[in-house]
């Protein structure tokens, strides 16, 4: 029989929670202070950890069926930080002192990575994870839409001096709020979806989920959608609901017995939420950015009557011969910014110290040898997630693979335009997405003495 979880061990992971609670509120950890902290923070952690393991002398069942699991991918992470080591030892990163920055970050997500498929193997402990997820981007939500709509505009300890009249909560971007908030709403909805019984629908159950225990999940995600509006973030709304109704849309085609059910609960987020409530936080200014969004000059008669009001599709031209310079081996992790002033035109006039999109700025700084790693880590917990989600068998599982694979598509869609893996926070949080992912179909439900 299991022993029961040590005091060191529970101590732990409420230090993991608190932890992911406090990653974005310094600013998405995105300053030099923010992300040694995060090192700090993570390093303490995993030393704890690595020492509870040695205690405990061998794992738990269920915890050596998760790191099982989670094998593959950890050594995808790893594989990926070798090469960028090798880009910093071997003078091959064209900013050095950005690359060993990334290298220390990169060994501090591998590691958040091992401890939460080893430390949250089981049932209560994941639905725990999730519900910490679900509160912190509440807390984010509430914080970000408060300040706008009283006029305060504050970021945690100092005054906001861009993205006026947008939330940002304690971020300094709209739109990794945004993502920030793509990721935990999917906590959120598949949290709900994990909760749900197999008990025969019922019209009254569409009352028990306004009304019962699960309105206040229900409420907080409101509150998500509501702030996520109210960044007028265009892509990271778009990225959310795309990736609700694809992942929705599969969802539903494969679960034949609750299908009205479940199609209810769906509805009624896209309805209820997007449709009615946010028309009154800021919708209408989101659908306006949308439709005057230009990325190119409008000529009549050989007269520009209309400038591009976009220039992130200009950087993406000029970064490209950048990429084509070393494709296989890259630039150095985090050297973007000192490379990428060579190349752009006098029609940019901005300092970029991101590309925009993170599929172009990981391929200019890792090259194809770090990048495909990075890729195969972050599809085979898509692989994961959908699995779990085809699992008929367990409305549990199939409710948090559901929100794994919806939270880690919508990231996927949002990086085309934006960096949200440039911000630690948002990089810290999509790899315990990916942690999630394997735990969703890996986990141990055990209800003993041994579950915490």
């Amino acid at each position: 029989m299991s022993q029961p979880p040590s005091r060191l061990e529970r101590t732990l992971l409420a230090f993991i929670l608190l932890t992911l609670i406090w990653l974005p509120l310094p600013l998405g950890s995105n300053r030099d202070w923010a992300a040694g902290l995060l090192l700090l923070l993570i390093g303490v952690a995993s030393s704890t950890w690595a020492l509870s393991q040695l205690r405990a002398g061998v794992a738990y069942r269920s915890q050596a069926k998760t790191l099982q699991a989670g094998l593959p991918m950890l050594a995808l992470l790893l594989l990926c930080q070798l090469w960028v080591a090798i880009q910093w030892l071997s003078g091959l990163s064209m900013d050095n002192s950005a690359t060993f920055e990334q290298l220390m970050l990169g060994l501090a997500y591998s590691l958040l990575f091992v401890m939460i498929i080893s430390l949250f193997h089981t049932r209560k402990r994941l639905s725990i994870l999730l519900a910490t997820l679900v509160f912190s981007g509440t807390l984010q939500a509430f914080w970000g839409a408060l300040m706008t709509l009283s006029g305060v505009e504050w970021l945690l300890t100092e005054p906001k001096t861009t993205y006026l009249g947008d939330a940002t909560g304690t971020f300094i971007n709209r739109n990794h709020l945004a993502g920030y908030l793509e990721m935990t709403l999917a906590c959120g909805i598949g949290l709900l979806l994990a909760l749900r019984d197999n008990r025969p629908f019922r019209w009254r159950n569409v009352l028990e989920l306004l009304m019962g225990p699960k309105a206040r999940l229900r409420l907080a995600l409101v509150v998500m959608v509501i702030a996520l509006v109210m960044t007028h973030s265009r892509m990271g709304n778009t990225a959310f609901f795309t990736s609700l109704l694809l992942v929705g849309g599969l969802f539903v085609l494969m679960e034949k017995e609750h299908r009205l059910r479940n199609s209810l609960i769906l509805t009624s987020i896209i309805v209820i939420d997007m449709l009615v409530i946010s028309q009154y936080f800021g919708l209408e200014k989101l659908k306006d950015r949308l439709i005057n969004t230009r990325l190119h000059d409008v000529v009549v008669n050989g007269e520009v009557v209309q400038q591009a009001n976009e220039v992130r599709d200009d950087v993406f031209g000029y970064a490209i011969p950048l990429l084509m310079e070393r494709p296989l081996t890259g630039q150095g992790a985090g050297s973007f910014e000192a490379v990428f002033p060579q190349y752009p035109g006098q029609d940019i006039r901005l300092n970029f110290d991101h590309a925009h999109n993170d599929y172009i700025q990981f391929a200019i700084e890792f090259g194809l040898l770090g990048s495909l790693p990075l890729a195969a880590f972050v599809l085979l917990a898509l692989w994961h997630a959908l699995k779990a989600l085809w699992r008929r068998e367990s409305v549990y599982r199939s409710g948090v693979g559901f929100g794994a694979a919806m939270g880690i598509s919508a990231l996927l869609i949002h990086s085309s335009t934006d960096f949200n893996l440039q911000i630690p926070a948002n990089a810290a949080t999509l790899v315990v997405l990916c942690a999630i992912a394997v735990l969703a179909g890996s986990h141990s439900k055990m209800r003993n003495h041994t579950q915490a």
